[in-house]
């Protein structure tokens, strides 16, 4: 079994604090993005907080998504991980920023489980930032 991951961690600034403090509304978003992500959902749960901020958690057959808002701020910490080649967690992670309306996004890949000759594990990342021209659904 191959133990490649990839972990997409993404800050999302600019979002709709509407959208970010329904609990209900992120449930169907991630449901959603599994699903164009290729993944098999397992399971969910989301939180909300008094008087404000959400976290919650899809569990795939292949790993997570998972998400805590700051509605107040228009910020979302968004994590999504998944194991084996069927998964497109980048496909997911787009369709979430879309999804939360988000302005800016600063996307850390890292690729977990790479395995060394001594039979340890290490990881390589990949960082980026995107600005995102919500006005005609353009990555600028």
């Amino acid at each position: 079994m191959d133990t490649i991951g990839h972990h997409y961690v993404v800050e999302a600034a600019g979002c709709d604090p509407k959208i970010i403090a329904d609990p209900d509304k992120i449930r169907e978003i991630f449901l959603e993005a599994a699903k164009r992500g290729n993944m098999e959902v397992k399971a969910s749960y989301f939180f909300k907080f008094s008087p404000t901020g959400v976290s919650g958690v899809v569990i795939v057959a292949e790993s997570h998504i998972s998400v805590h808002t700051w509605p107040e701020k228009g910020y979302a910490a968004l994590d999504v991980y998944t194991c084996g080649e069927k998964a497109d967690p980048e496909k997911a992670v787009d369709y979430i920023l879309e999804q939360f309306k988000a302005q800016y996004a600063h996307v850390s890949e890292i690729k977990r489980g790479i395995e060394e000759d001594d039979q340890t594990f290490t990881h390589t990342i990949l960082t980026w930032e995107e600005k995102l021209d919500r006005r005609n659904g353009q990555k600028l």
